[in-house]
Protein backbone atom coordinates (compact mmCIF):
# COMPACT_ATOMS: atom_id res chain seq x y z
CA UNK A 1 0.00 0.00 0.00
CA UNK A 2 1.13 3.48 -0.57
CA UNK A 3 1.98 6.15 2.19
CA UNK A 4 -1.86 7.04 2.29
CA UNK A 5 -2.27 3.23 4.28
CA UNK A 6 -0.58 4.03 7.37
CA UNK A 7 -2.41 2.88 10.98
CA UNK A 8 -3.32 6.68 12.18
CA UNK A 9 -4.06 7.13 16.15
CA UNK A 10 -5.77 10.26 16.88
CA UNK A 11 -6.65 10.87 20.74
CA UNK A 12 -10.37 10.83 21.66
CA UNK A 13 -12.11 12.79 24.42
CA UNK A 14 -14.65 9.91 24.95
CA UNK A 15 -17.49 11.76 23.69
CA UNK A 16 -19.97 9.36 21.91
CA UNK A 17 -20.87 10.02 18.20
CA UNK A 18 -24.24 9.41 16.97
CA UNK A 19 -22.82 6.70 14.63
CA UNK A 20 -23.73 3.30 14.95
CA UNK A 21 -21.19 1.22 16.13
CA UNK A 22 -20.24 -2.30 16.89
CA UNK A 23 -18.83 -2.74 20.44
CA UNK A 24 -17.47 -5.27 22.51
CA UNK A 25 -18.71 -5.38 25.97
CA UNK A 26 -18.40 -1.62 25.98
CA UNK A 27 -14.36 -1.32 26.41
CA UNK A 28 -13.96 -0.85 22.51
CA UNK A 29 -16.13 -0.12 19.47
CA UNK A 30 -15.39 -0.62 15.88
CA UNK A 31 -17.11 1.43 13.17
CA UNK A 32 -17.08 3.46 9.73
CA UNK A 33 -14.38 5.88 9.61
CA UNK A 34 -15.78 9.49 9.52
CA UNK A 35 -19.07 8.55 11.49
CA UNK A 36 -22.95 9.03 10.47
CA UNK A 37 -21.99 5.25 8.64
CA UNK A 38 -23.86 1.82 9.42
CA UNK A 39 -22.08 -0.29 7.06
CA UNK A 40 -19.26 0.21 4.22
CA UNK A 41 -20.70 0.33 0.84
CA UNK A 42 -18.81 0.33 -2.41
CA UNK A 43 -19.17 0.83 -5.48
CA UNK A 44 -17.02 0.14 -8.71
CA UNK A 45 -16.25 -1.26 -12.17
CA UNK A 46 -15.20 -4.71 -12.48
CA UNK A 47 -11.38 -5.34 -10.81
CA UNK A 48 -11.44 -2.26 -9.55
CA UNK A 49 -9.85 -1.68 -6.23
CA UNK A 50 -11.51 0.60 -3.86
CA UNK A 51 -10.36 1.86 -0.54
CA UNK A 52 -11.83 2.56 2.55
CA UNK A 53 -10.62 2.94 6.68
CA UNK A 54 -12.29 0.97 9.17
CA UNK A 55 -11.73 2.89 13.22
CA UNK A 56 -11.22 1.02 16.49
CA UNK A 57 -11.99 3.15 19.48
CA UNK A 58 -10.44 1.85 23.04
CA UNK A 59 -12.71 3.94 25.51
CA UNK A 60 -11.13 1.61 28.15
CA UNK A 61 -8.33 2.52 30.29
CA UNK A 62 -6.12 0.24 29.48
CA UNK A 63 -4.36 -0.76 25.81
CA UNK A 64 -6.46 -3.11 23.89
CA UNK A 65 -4.73 -5.69 20.57
CA UNK A 66 -7.43 -6.23 17.85
CA UNK A 67 -6.74 -8.34 15.34
CA UNK A 68 -9.03 -7.26 12.45
CA UNK A 69 -9.96 -9.48 8.92
CA UNK A 70 -12.48 -9.95 6.65
CA UNK A 71 -15.87 -12.40 6.13
CA UNK A 72 -17.57 -13.43 3.10
CA UNK A 73 -15.51 -9.78 1.07
CA UNK A 74 -12.06 -10.07 0.07
CA UNK A 75 -10.35 -7.30 2.21
CA UNK A 76 -6.45 -6.05 3.07
CA UNK A 77 -5.54 -3.83 5.46
CA UNK A 78 -2.96 -1.74 5.98
CA UNK A 79 -2.49 -3.53 9.00
CA UNK A 80 -3.95 -6.54 10.66
CA UNK A 81 -3.13 -6.49 14.10
CA UNK A 82 -3.46 -3.03 15.77
CA UNK A 83 -2.83 -2.02 19.48
CA UNK A 84 -4.82 0.51 20.68
CA UNK A 85 -3.81 2.54 23.71
CA UNK A 86 -6.38 3.46 26.24
CA UNK A 87 -8.84 6.51 25.22
CA UNK A 88 -7.65 6.28 21.95
CA UNK A 89 -9.04 5.68 18.23
CA UNK A 90 -6.73 3.89 15.50
CA UNK A 91 -7.91 4.64 11.81
CA UNK A 92 -6.60 1.37 9.90
CA UNK A 93 -7.12 1.79 6.08
CA UNK A 94 -8.33 -1.04 3.84
CA UNK A 95 -9.03 -2.26 0.16
CA UNK A 96 -11.01 -4.23 -1.73
CA UNK A 97 -11.24 -5.42 -4.91
CA UNK A 98 -14.71 -5.45 -6.91
CA UNK A 99 -15.11 -8.83 -8.26
CA UNK A 100 -19.08 -8.84 -7.86
CA UNK A 101 -22.20 -7.97 -5.94
CA UNK A 102 -20.84 -8.84 -2.65
CA UNK A 103 -22.04 -9.06 1.41
CA UNK A 104 -19.83 -9.56 4.60
CA UNK A 105 -18.43 -7.93 7.59
CA UNK A 106 -15.37 -6.67 8.85
CA UNK A 107 -14.92 -8.69 11.81
CA UNK A 108 -12.43 -6.98 14.77
CA UNK A 109 -11.45 -9.33 17.76
CA UNK A 110 -9.33 -8.44 20.97
CA UNK A 111 -7.12 -10.37 22.90
CA UNK A 112 -9.81 -11.87 25.50
CA UNK A 113 -11.64 -13.28 22.26
CA UNK A 114 -14.44 -10.39 22.09
CA UNK A 115 -15.28 -9.98 18.65
CA UNK A 116 -17.37 -7.20 16.66
CA UNK A 117 -18.30 -6.76 13.10
CA UNK A 118 -19.31 -4.40 10.75
CA UNK A 119 -21.53 -4.84 7.41
CA UNK A 120 -19.83 -4.31 4.35
CA UNK A 121 -22.01 -4.35 1.09
CA UNK A 122 -19.64 -4.55 -2.57
CA UNK A 123 -21.53 -4.01 -5.66
CA UNK A 124 -19.78 -3.52 -9.27
CA UNK A 125 -21.28 -1.32 -11.48
CA UNK A 126 -21.38 -2.23 -15.68
CA UNK A 127 -21.89 -4.83 -17.62
CA UNK A 128 -22.29 -8.78 -16.28
CA UNK A 129 -18.64 -10.69 -17.66
CA UNK A 130 -18.83 -14.39 -17.79
CA UNK A 131 -15.23 -15.73 -18.12
CA UNK A 132 -12.95 -18.51 -16.60
CA UNK A 133 -9.76 -19.91 -17.35
CA UNK A 134 -8.62 -23.45 -16.42
CA UNK A 135 -5.11 -23.69 -15.25
CA UNK A 136 -2.00 -25.71 -13.86
CA UNK A 137 -3.28 -29.17 -15.50
CA UNK A 138 -0.87 -32.01 -14.32
CA UNK A 139 -1.12 -35.88 -14.31
CA UNK A 140 -0.30 -37.40 -10.81
CA UNK A 141 -0.71 -40.81 -10.74
CA UNK A 142 -4.30 -41.63 -11.04
CA UNK A 143 -5.82 -38.15 -11.13
CA UNK A 144 -5.75 -35.48 -12.81
CA UNK A 145 -5.58 -32.01 -11.22
CA UNK A 146 -6.03 -28.33 -12.12
CA UNK A 147 -6.91 -24.85 -11.02
CA UNK A 148 -10.56 -22.70 -12.04
CA UNK A 149 -10.39 -19.21 -11.81
CA UNK A 150 -13.39 -16.83 -12.23
CA UNK A 151 -11.94 -13.73 -14.48
CA UNK A 152 -15.68 -12.36 -14.87
CA UNK A 153 -18.46 -10.89 -12.47
CA UNK A 154 -21.00 -13.26 -12.30
CA UNK A 155 -20.87 -16.62 -10.20
CA UNK A 156 -20.24 -19.50 -12.41
CA UNK A 157 -21.69 -23.16 -12.75
CA UNK A 158 -18.97 -24.45 -14.77
CA UNK A 159 -18.86 -28.00 -16.69
CA UNK A 160 -15.86 -30.17 -17.76
CA UNK A 161 -15.04 -32.35 -20.40
CA UNK A 162 -11.98 -34.42 -20.14
CA UNK A 163 -10.04 -35.88 -22.97
CA UNK A 164 -6.84 -37.95 -23.88
CA UNK A 165 -4.84 -39.55 -26.65
CA UNK A 166 -2.14 -42.14 -26.31
CA UNK A 167 0.14 -43.12 -29.21
CA UNK A 168 -2.56 -45.72 -30.47
CA UNK A 169 -5.41 -43.49 -29.58
CA UNK A 170 -8.25 -41.84 -27.39
CA UNK A 171 -7.86 -43.35 -23.45
CA UNK A 172 -9.96 -41.14 -22.06
CA UNK A 173 -13.12 -39.73 -23.51
CA UNK A 174 -15.40 -38.18 -20.83
CA UNK A 175 -18.54 -35.79 -22.41
CA UNK A 176 -19.27 -32.33 -20.83
CA UNK A 177 -20.68 -32.56 -16.90
CA UNK A 178 -22.12 -29.79 -14.70
CA UNK A 179 -19.56 -29.91 -11.69
CA UNK A 180 -21.01 -29.72 -8.14
CA UNK A 181 -19.76 -26.12 -7.24
CA UNK A 182 -20.02 -22.62 -7.86
CA UNK A 183 -17.38 -20.15 -8.38
CA UNK A 184 -17.55 -16.79 -7.11
CA UNK A 185 -16.01 -13.87 -9.21
CA UNK A 186 -12.41 -13.54 -8.45
CA UNK A 187 -12.23 -17.05 -6.83
CA UNK A 188 -9.81 -20.36 -7.67
CA UNK A 189 -10.04 -23.49 -6.91
CA UNK A 190 -7.77 -26.70 -6.96
CA UNK A 191 -9.61 -29.33 -8.14
CA UNK A 192 -8.78 -32.98 -8.78
CA UNK A 193 -10.08 -35.32 -12.02
CA UNK A 194 -9.94 -39.07 -11.03
CA UNK A 195 -8.52 -41.46 -13.55
CA UNK A 196 -8.27 -44.86 -11.98
CA UNK A 197 -7.90 -46.50 -15.18
CA UNK A 198 -5.33 -45.00 -16.71
CA UNK A 199 -2.98 -46.55 -19.32
CA UNK A 200 0.12 -48.94 -17.55
CA UNK A 201 2.65 -47.80 -20.70
CA UNK A 202 1.99 -44.94 -22.76
CA UNK A 203 2.49 -41.82 -23.51
CA UNK A 204 -0.73 -39.31 -23.54
CA UNK A 205 -1.78 -35.51 -23.83
CA UNK A 206 -4.18 -35.06 -21.65
CA UNK A 207 -6.96 -32.16 -22.46
CA UNK A 208 -9.59 -30.28 -20.26
CA UNK A 209 -12.44 -27.98 -21.80
CA UNK A 210 -14.52 -26.06 -19.25
CA UNK A 211 -17.63 -23.83 -19.86
CA UNK A 212 -19.90 -21.89 -18.25
CA UNK A 213 -23.59 -19.86 -18.58
CA UNK A 214 -22.39 -16.41 -20.26
CA UNK A 215 -19.84 -17.75 -22.87
CA UNK A 216 -17.25 -18.86 -20.17
CA UNK A 217 -15.40 -21.22 -21.96
CA UNK A 218 -11.36 -22.32 -21.36
CA UNK A 219 -9.21 -25.31 -22.38
CA UNK A 220 -5.91 -26.38 -21.42
CA UNK A 221 -3.77 -29.64 -21.13
CA UNK A 222 -0.66 -31.83 -20.06
CA UNK A 223 1.51 -34.53 -21.47
CA UNK A 224 2.36 -37.68 -19.21
CA UNK A 225 4.53 -40.71 -19.80
CA UNK A 226 3.28 -43.69 -17.91
CA UNK A 227 5.91 -46.39 -17.71
CA UNK A 228 5.38 -49.38 -15.03
CA UNK A 229 8.68 -48.74 -13.43
CA UNK A 230 8.48 -51.56 -11.03
CA UNK A 231 8.43 -54.55 -13.56
CA UNK A 232 11.04 -53.14 -15.41
CA UNK A 233 13.15 -53.04 -12.42
CA UNK A 234 12.06 -56.77 -12.15
CA UNK A 235 12.94 -57.66 -15.84
CA UNK A 236 16.30 -55.83 -15.22
CA UNK A 237 16.84 -57.77 -12.25
CA UNK A 238 16.09 -60.99 -13.52
CA UNK A 239 18.69 -60.33 -17.03
CA UNK A 240 21.02 -59.53 -14.51
CA UNK A 241 20.77 -62.38 -12.44
CA UNK A 242 20.61 -64.39 -15.88
CA UNK A 243 23.75 -63.33 -16.90
CA UNK A 244 25.57 -64.09 -13.27
CA UNK A 245 24.18 -67.44 -13.16
CA UNK A 246 25.61 -68.80 -17.19
CA UNK A 247 28.57 -66.96 -16.20
CA UNK A 248 29.04 -69.22 -13.58
CA UNK A 249 28.07 -72.22 -15.51
CA UNK A 250 30.70 -71.30 -17.59
CA UNK A 251 33.03 -71.58 -15.83
CA UNK A 252 32.11 -75.04 -14.18
CA UNK A 253 32.18 -76.38 -17.41
CA UNK A 254 36.09 -75.76 -17.85
CA UNK A 255 38.15 -78.58 -18.72
CA UNK A 256 40.29 -79.72 -15.39
CA UNK A 257 43.25 -79.27 -17.47
CA UNK A 258 42.37 -75.63 -18.49
CA UNK A 259 42.29 -74.99 -14.60
CA UNK A 260 45.28 -77.07 -13.21
CA UNK A 261 48.89 -75.06 -12.96
CA UNK A 262 51.17 -75.45 -15.86
CA UNK A 263 54.35 -77.87 -14.60
CA UNK A 264 57.56 -76.41 -13.67
CA UNK A 265 60.41 -76.76 -16.18
CA UNK A 266 64.06 -77.70 -14.89
CA UNK A 267 66.30 -76.23 -16.90
CA UNK A 268 69.96 -78.34 -17.00
CA UNK A 269 72.81 -75.90 -17.75
CA UNK A 270 75.72 -77.32 -19.42
CA UNK A 271 78.83 -75.38 -20.32
CA UNK A 272 82.80 -76.08 -21.32
CA UNK A 273 85.12 -77.96 -19.27
CA UNK A 274 89.10 -77.09 -19.86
Amino acid sequence: MSSAARVLFVSLLLVLTAAPVASAADGWSVAPSGGGRPTFYAEGAPGTVLQDTVSVTNRSGRAVTVRLSGSGVPVTFAESRVRVPARTRADIPFTVSARGDRSGEIVARDQDGRTAEVPVRLRVGGPALSALTVEHVSVHGDRITYDLVNRGTTTLVPSLAVHAHGLFGPVLDRPSRTLPLRLAPGRRLQLTEPWPDRPALDAVDVRLTVTAAGGAHDSAGASARFVPWGAVVGVAGAVAAGGALSAVRRRRRRKPDELREPPLTEVELTGAVT
